[in-house]
């Protein structure tokens, strides 16, 4: 691995807001920036392999490739800047790529056809099986500044340090606060006892927020300059997230690797929230 801030380029506007974010996280992190542009390869069956082998250099992606280089430097003039071109099916020069930066930095939607890459079944593949982070990122965000910091969906039954680490380090880096949501429902077994008893669901509520703390109590120690806000609240954990995230700099949420025959598995909650948070969405291999 190597440490650098990879960003994947195909010209659509989701990916050059893509390369703006990872800019900047390369220059938090002090680290290169890495433009790479992944041509299909084989492509369509009906494009003569001639033509279609001179599409990975063309003018056109040379110039995509300068100007997002020329922007990186003119807005960050001490960043360092590479680019690669790729040939081979995106997703998965993609996840190689990503296995071997810091962070991997994506558009969340963008082409299809010939040209375009970051389309939103590559965006998932990348997502659900890379080794590191990988972050989406939507068009550029029309929202006024979020002052919500970053959010982080926690599942207290599956507590994740990779998911907790990169967390921490990320608020310290921009000197935002953190907030964990750990989202929960009662459970059927309680049947009408809820509705008589209110209070059996405040004591469950109260349990759960007292493992949460428990769990981030390590890291509030080793991150003691890290603003921490815990809640434990009733409700769908994607609903929460995507709600939370409103007003949220960064969304991260972690994925368990784990493999099913038809290949990585990305959970309902991390597609939910990749699919429907307005904020940059991390996602953290677990």
């Amino acid at each position: 691995m190597t440490a650098q801030v990879t960003v994947g380029l195909d010209g659509s506007d989701e990916s050059l807001a893509a390369a703006r974010w990872a800019a900047a996280q390369a220059v938090l992190r002090e680290v290169p920036l890495r433009l790479v542009h992944v041509e299909e390869w084989p492509s369509m069956p009906e494009v003569p392999v001639a033509y279609a082998r001179t599409l990975a250099h063309d003018e056109q992606t040379e110039r995509l490739m300068r100007e997002a280089t020329d922007r990186a430097r003119e807005e960050h003039p001490d960043l360092e800047v590479v680019t690669e071109h790729a040939q081979g099916r995106a997703a998965e020069e993609l996840t190689a790529a990503a296995n071997e930066a810091d962070l991997m930095v994506l558009g969340s939607r963008g082409l299809g056809g010939v040209r375009g890459f970051l389309v939103g079944s590559v965006s998932l593949a990348v997502v659900g099986a890379a080794r590191q982070p990988v972050v989406l990122v939507r068009g550029e965000d029309s929202r006024t500044a979020p002052e919500g910091g970053i959010v982080v969906g926690v599942d207290t039954s599956h507590p994740c340090d990779t998911l907790l680490a990169f967390s921490f380090a990320e608020a310290a880096r921009r000197n935002t606060p953190l907030r964990f949501l750990h989202s929960w429902t009662l459970p059927a077994s309680y049947g009408h006892a809820a509705v008589v008893d209110p209070g059996i669901g405040e004591e469950l509520g109260g349990h759960l927020l007292r493992g949460l703390d428990d769990l981030l109590e390590p890291w509030r120690k080793r991150y003691a300059g890290v603003k921490v806000e815990a809640r434990a609240v009733v409700g769908s954990p994607a609903y929460q997230l995507v709600e939370t995230a409103r007003t949220a700099q960064l969304v991260i949420v972690g994925r368990r690797n784990r493999k099913i025959p038809l290949g990585p598995h990305l959970g309902h909650v991390a597609h939910a929230v990749i699919h429907h948070s307005p904020a940059p969405v991390a996602v953290v291999p677990c």
